[in-house]
């Protein structure tokens, strides 16, 4: 019996599948945040902008969605030609769902005003 790809990355994960796919939608929404933040934006290009990452992260091991929202109203118009504004963490709202084999994780990225900080988290956890 050949041992498949998977099999052979999972043994490398010293946790429960519970576990793997939290810590995947956690890789997934940090590499949302840091690659993207600082993306040159205006209103113009936030919605490519929001697809691109979207897309992007849907070719990445075990997505099952993502959705990507910037908030319009952090915009501002530009003071002159030579001005212009960057993605901020304060902008995104991201979710992303991964399923590996039984265990789908809903973990989310957005802006929590109360804490003043672009807080990644755990929504839901489902084991068939």
């Amino acid at each position: 019996m050949s041992t498949t790809r998977e099999e052979k990355v999972a043994a490398y994960f010293n946790c429960s599948l519970r576990e793997r796919a939290i810590f995947e939608t956690g890789i997934k929404l940090a590499t949302v945040y840091h690659q993207f933040i600082g993306t040159p934006i205006s209103s113009s290009n936030a919605e490519s902008l929001e697809l691109a990452i979207e897309e992007g992260v849907k070719v990445q091991p075990f997505v099952e969605d993502v959705k990507v929202a910037i908030d319009r109203s952090r915009l501002r118009s530009k003071k002159n030609e030579y001005d212009y504004q960057s993605l901020t963490g304060e902008m995104l709202d991201v979710t992303v769902t991964i399923k590996i084999e039984g265990v789908r994780v809903t973990s989310r990225m957005r802006y929590i005003d109360e804490v003043r900080y672009p807080l990644m988290y755990v929504e839901k956890i489902e084991e068939e």
